[in-house]
């Protein structure tokens, strides 16, 4: 029995075919039924005459409850006021299984009540075209690196220190009373990698034990992570700019309908394109201590911290693309990001913040290439240095200008999305008290 993606239904116009699916809701009016059968790739909607169909098809389709498995035969006919533009003249029914009655009906539920049963709720419109972005967005970045002469590096998800402390990380036991630790960054070995094949990235799970319950927060995330060999801090900030660019056209290019079931003003996005603006982190402060003055902030930001989810959310909120906030202070960042040889008390350093008060979806920057220096800030962070030995080592064999960034694949998306919650953009969330299902 050949089957057909509703997703190429439009290649069938006039012709029967066969859809496997579920059914997504029905709704009939004495001997007309009008059931929507899903398939993953799409939903079309169904049209049962009584009167053209054998009884047992129609008794069939009465019997069926929502999400029951279906196998439909039918015809395809173009009509432009059915929801896709298609509809199927039913000519019969398989019925696979008739569902239990399901917990999650067309009616409103509360968050948790839909995060317990998410493994159902993915089966929604709404879940539906978020996560097919995010796939888009996937395949994007996929695409960027691989045509711009990048080599994928597969990095450690076990890894025996820490790249920013150890105050955020889920520590496991390894083999024979050793402690391990689950990666929040491949960075310091694409560093490595770096030195091998020049450009690189690396893609997969990453780890925060963070504590925290904020909407732009998971504990198990994607991440992808390019690492350039003698790039400077301009480099990556350009490099930033055409990767966050192409993924933007890409989604816009191939998934306007999910954009659309999500009510996105795609307005926004088709504003973003280069150049960026880039805002020194100094000038960064004063607009938000300016901001404070005027009662738009309710606290006053003071130069030396990092900024928190409001005060990304207010420098995000002031430009109509991704704003990039360079140098912030050395204190702040990471022991690895290279100090400004003019003012040493900053880090060449860049957090890219989305538009519309998104916040921070890229973060990198120039890494630290002198040993001693490197060395000091092992030191002075409380770092075991035995645990780097082999990081330290790429500063004394062949040390060189390099530099690279991370984007978590959840973030952006939940930009792309326009959605508030970034927990709706990963198929299962992890969050602080949340590990099922």
């Amino acid at each position: 029995m050949n089957q057909t993606c509703i997703r190429d239904v439009s290649k069938h116009v006039g012709q029967e075919v066969t859809i496997k699916g579920w059914l997504y809701n029905s709704r009939s009016s004495g001997k007309l039924m009008f059931p929507q059968i899903r398939d993953g790739s799409g939903i079309i909607q169904g049209v049962v005459f009584k009167k053209n169909v054998p009884e047992r098809v129609w008794s069939d389709f009465e019997k069926l409850t929502q999400e029951s498995s279906i196998i439909v035969r039918g015809n395809v006919r173009a009509d432009e006021r059915a929801p896709g533009g298609f509809e199927l003249d039913v000519v019969d029914v398989e019925v696979v299984q008739i569902a239990e009655p399901f917990p999650i009906t067309p009616k409103e539920h509360g968050v948790e009540f839909l995060m317990d049963n998410r493994h159902l709720w993915l089966r929604s419109k709404r879940q539906h075209a978020i996560l097919s972005v995010r796939a888009e967005v996937i395949r994007a970045v996929r695409d960027f690196f691989d045509s711009n002469g990048f080599l994928l590096m597969d990095t450690p998800i076990f890894t025996p220190a820490a790249c920013e402390g150890t105050t955020t990380l889920f520590e496991v036991d390894y083999f024979e009373d050793a402690k391990a630790y689950l990666t929040q960054s491949g960075q310091l070995y694409n560093e490595a990698t770096a030195a091998a094949f020049g450009k690189v990235y690396c893609f997969g799970p990453t780890f925060r034990a963070e504590k925290s319950k904020t909407r732009r927060h998971l504990t198990e995330f994607w991440m992808v992570e390019p690492e350039v060999a003698y790039a400077e801090l301009n480099d990556v900030m350009d490099l930033a700019e055409q990767f966050l660019t192409f993924i933007v056209q890409r989604v816009l290019e191939n998934r306007r309908k999910e954009l659309a079931e999500l009510e996105r003003d795609t307005s926004k996005l088709e504003k973003i394109a280069p150049p960026f603006p880039r805002l020194q982190y100094d000038d960064a402060v004063k607009m938000l201590q300016e901001a404070h003055d005027k009662g738009e902030l309710e606290a006053r930001f003071e130069w030396g911290g990092d900024f928190g989810a409001p005060d990304e959310t207010y420098l995000s909120s002031q430009f109509d693309r991704p704003v990039m906030v360079h140098r912030y202070p050395t204190a702040v960042k990471a022991f690895y990001m290279k100090p400004d040889p003019e003012r040493p008390e900053l880090a060449m350093c860049v957090d890219v913040l989305a538009s519309e008060g998104y916040g921070e979806v890229i973060g990198g920057g120039q890494r630290a290439d002198d040993l001693e220096y490197l060395l000091k800030q092992i030191h002075a962070h409380g770092l075991p240095e035995e645990s780097f030995d082999w990081y330290l080592d790429l500063r004394k064999y062949g040390t060189f200008p390099h530099g690279g960034f991370g984007m978590g694949i959840e973030r952006c998306t939940t930009w792309l999305c326009g959605i508030e919650h970034i927990r709706e953009t990963i198929p299962f969330p992890r969050m602080l008290y949340r590990l099922k299902p």
